[in-house]
């Protein structure tokens, strides 16, 4: 019975990071990247926009951080259930 109650809690927190996530995701590159893109190009990195920058590579780097930070968040989440091997 423990079992089932830990998988479902453990299914439903996985769930939760996964939206999370990949609602930083499309606020990133949706949001500022098309949305805010007028008002972020009035701030320039290396000669180029910030808007711009965003729709071509900010999301892309976004998109790489949030592997990671999911990975670490797996990680705990396994011991926190017992499942790491």
């Amino acid at each position: 019975m423990t079992n089932k109650k830990n998988a479902k809690a453990y299914w439903k927190e996985n769930i939760k990071y996964v939206l999370i996530l990949m609602t930083i995701w499309f606020l990133v590159s949706y949001g500022a990247g098309i949305l805010f893109k007028d008002a972020l190009d009035t701030i320039k990195i290396g000669g180029f926009k910030l808007g711009f920058w965003f729709a071509q590579q900010g999301a892309m780097y976004v998109f790489v951080i949030l592997i990671f930070v999911y990975v670490r968040l797996m990680n705990k989440l396994d011991k926190k259930y017992g499942y790491d091997v």
